[in-house]
């Protein structure tokens, strides 16, 4: 007998792996060819709709933020364009902030006019309050508003003017054009708690949050008016 006759069964050629049908093959790159022109499809329609919207969204957006900074700050105070001459800042602890945020400048005659800066009370009642202080060249706040909050409707959101049922000397309205040197930090705290400042009763921890965030914004802000100011636009702060 021949050596052929005598192979071992595990020595027996290798069974091929079974050949999908030609049809399969046919559908299965037909399936994939029309999923990718569809994602191609829908990539460039998403593409499109951004690109004829982000003028609309970027306007939106830039009114929004005027509409806030023209709380603290009337335009009459200055003749730059406020948004475009800004630097960033990274997160400062002393304001309250945990992520990056910007300072706006105002300017008249290209004379340094205002800083526009955000800051938070982490503590209020609820949660985080938001603030935007506008600071004069001279380190007097010229006003201070509450941009976002989760307080007691009724009873401690007297803090956002908008909520204050007294329209006519909002509560917020007390820290108007007060300075360092002469309301030192320590004072800067609800009367209630040594300070000058009045709070309402029965919601005076979201009146402290404020008050003590003011203060503190107003410290930090202090001795670095005239860097902040002398940055060039779209420059980072650092210590």
């Amino acid at each position: 007998m021949s050596d052929a006759n005598n192979l071992p069964e595990n020595n027996a050629p290798a069974e091929m792996p079974p050949v999908a049908p030609p049809s399969i093959i046919r559908i299965s790159s037909r399936t994939a060819i029309t999923l990718l022109l569809f994602t191609l499809a829908f990539t460039a329609l998403m593409a499109t709709i951004y690109f004829a919207t982000k003028d609309d969204i970027d306007a939106s957006a830039r009114a929004e933020k005027m509409k806030l900074i023209d709380e603290v700050l009337p335009k009459t105070f200055y003749d730059n364009d406020l948004l475009a001459d800004n630097i960033a800042l990274p997160p400062i602890p002393a304001l309250g902030l945990a992520d990056d945020s910007a300072v706006f400048r105002a300017r008249k005659e290209g004379k340094p006019v205002a800083l526009v800066i955000e800051a938070a009370a982490p503590d209020g009642y609820s949660g985080r309050i938001g603030l935007l202080l506008a600071v004069d060249a001279d380190g007097r706040l010229i006003a201070m508003r509450v941009t976002d909050h989760k307080e007691t409707p009724g009873l401690g959101d007297y803090i956002d003017p908008r909520k204050d049922k007294n329209k006519a000397s909002p509560w917020i309205g007390q820290f108007n054009n007060k300075r360092l040197d002469e309301v030192p930090l320590d004072q800067w705290k609800v009367k209630k708690d040594g300070g000058i400042f009045d709070a309402r009763a029965g919601a005076t921890i979201s009146a402290r949050a404020v008050t003590n965030a003011g203060g503190r914004a107003m410290a930090w802000i202090a001795p670095r008016r005239e860097q902040l100011f002398a940055l060039p636009v779209n420059a980072k702060f650092e210590e």
